[in-house]
């Protein structure tokens, strides 16, 4: 029976998520806190971890990193508000599997627990490019799409070294698969790190291999993922995550073109294609002290760039499309068209999260629908009372604003009670049950 450890500290909302799943065949244990958690995480007795965001002793994030960098083999949902988005999609980057947004639709959530343990484990740093449907790139129609997918024919051929720029959620590792299957090595490896979950304990290991006995815990010969990718293509996602000592082994190795296990003496030849990726920050001229210079013009002899969807939303109906076709598929629906009310709703939306958030939208609403469309009813309720920047619309009534500032009231209390919702029913002057009401009113539960 698939495991599964829930940490919630609403001990009624924690019961139903509870006996859902154990009704659908999981086994479940259920933690409160972050510190009653640890344990179980330790035993590596669950095989997946759900955790809400907001706990009272600290939060869903601190949950993930600390898996991902201890226990590996475990996987990780995050459950957050709404308008928790940005947060949701960091997660996505450390390694989690997934988020769900409150309030929580028990098939969405059936549905996402299922892929994970039908799917099989997955290490989040070590991804093999696949000929399949989940090869998810889509070129789009505008100006910037055609110019980028000119780049990238220009720049595949050859074997320059190629930085990716972009906000998170843009494609980035589509694109670098894009280069890939369409240069010369495309019948070799692709292998992906993504370099902010490596330890820095172990990322020379996990990057360069190592020999069995040459530290603590080195139980066996391991081949890293320089040494796997050989003959292929690495990409190394947001490579501005990397040590400072890490960035001097991997310019070495660009530089000599070999490598060194950890505890070997033996020179392993390299051929092979490097791209990165990382966010705006980490542009010529505009690096930080913690990242070496010669190690970022080695990287980048060639840069592409991805806009944010919110800056070409000329593209925004080939997506939604591409989308909702993949739900379909995946979710075993039948959605052909979309509301043009949800439509202009997106055009006028700031999209914080760029293609993951819209993805996730899509594929909610797809599970959600009953019909062969889909209707404002089935967004979250936050995306549509929120305007292009994701500010609250200045079309909002006298009676929205009060709603909206009794919501912020909340927010507040609660972070002062430490997310106790006892202590801030007390702050806010109204019982623990009519918190409780207005908590799933707003979607705060």
């Amino acid at each position: 029976m698939s495991k599964i450890l829930l940490i919630e500290d609403d001990l009624s909302y924690s019961r139903i998520i509870q006996r859902f799943l154990e009704k659908n065949g999981f086994e479940v244990k259920t933690s409160e806190k972050v510190k009653t958690a640890l344990p179980i995480i330790k035993s590596e007795w669950p095989q997946l971890i759900i955790t809400d965001y907001r706990l009272p002793d600290g939060n869903g994030m601190e949950i993930l990193e600390y898996t991902k960098r201890q226990h590996q083999g475990i996987e990780v949902i995050l459950i957050t508000n709404y308008s928790d988005i940005r947060i949701a999609v960091k997660a996505m980057k450390i390694g989690a599997h997934e988020y769900i947004t409150k309030p929580i639709n028990p098939d969405e959530l059936l549905a996402t627990v299922k892929e994970v343990f039908e799917g099989g484990s997955k290490t989040p740093d070590l991804i093999e490019a696949q000929e399949s449907a989940s090869y998810e790139y889509i070129e789009g129609n505008s100006d910037a799409a055609r110019l980028l997918e000119e780049h990238v024919e220009l720049v595949a051929p050859t074997d320059l070294s190629v930085m990716v720029l972009g906000e998170t959620g843009t494609g980035k590792e589509y694109l670098a698969k894009r280069i890939h299957q369409k240069s010369n090595r495309r019948e070799q490896p692709f292998v992906a790190i993504d370099c902010g979950a490596l330890s820095s304990e172990l990322a020379a290991s996990e990057l360069f291999g190592h020999i069995k006995g040459s530290f603590t815990g080195a139980l066996e010969d391991k081949i890293g993922h320089f040494e796997f990718a050989n003959g292929g293509t690495l990409f190394l996602d947001e490579v501005g995550n990397l040590d400072y000592e890490i960035q001097l082994k991997l310019l070495r190795a660009i530089q000599e073109r070999t490598i060194r296990k950890i505890g070997s003496n033996q020179e392993i030849p390299l051929d092979i294609r490097i791209i990165s990726a990382t966010n705006e920050a980490l542009k010529a001229g505009d690096l930080n002290a913690s990242f070496r210079e010669d190690l970022f013009h080695r990287l980048n002899e060639f840069s592409l760039h991805i806009l944010p969807l919110r800056e070409r939303k000329e593209d925004l109906n080939v997506f939604v499309q591409f989308f909702i076709q993949s739900s379909n598929q995946r979710l075993n629906r039948n959605v052909s068209t979309v509301d043009p009310k949800v439509l202009d709703l997106f055009r006028n939306y700031g999209w914080p999260g760029n293609l993951r958030e819209l993805k996730n939208i899509i594929r909610r609403a797809v599970l959600l629908s009953k019909g062969d469309s889909i209707t404002l009813d089935l967004l979250p309720q936050e995306l549509t009372t929120k305007n292009t920047a994701g500010l609250p619309s200045h079309t909002h009534t006298f009676k929205e604003s009060m709603i909206a500032q009794e919501k912020e009231n909340i927010i507040k209390a609660l972070e002062t009670a430490k997310q106790n919702k006892s202590q801030a029913a007390k702050i806010l002057g109204m019982d623990r049950k009519t918190l409780y009401n207005k908590l799933e009113k707003y979607g705060l539960s």
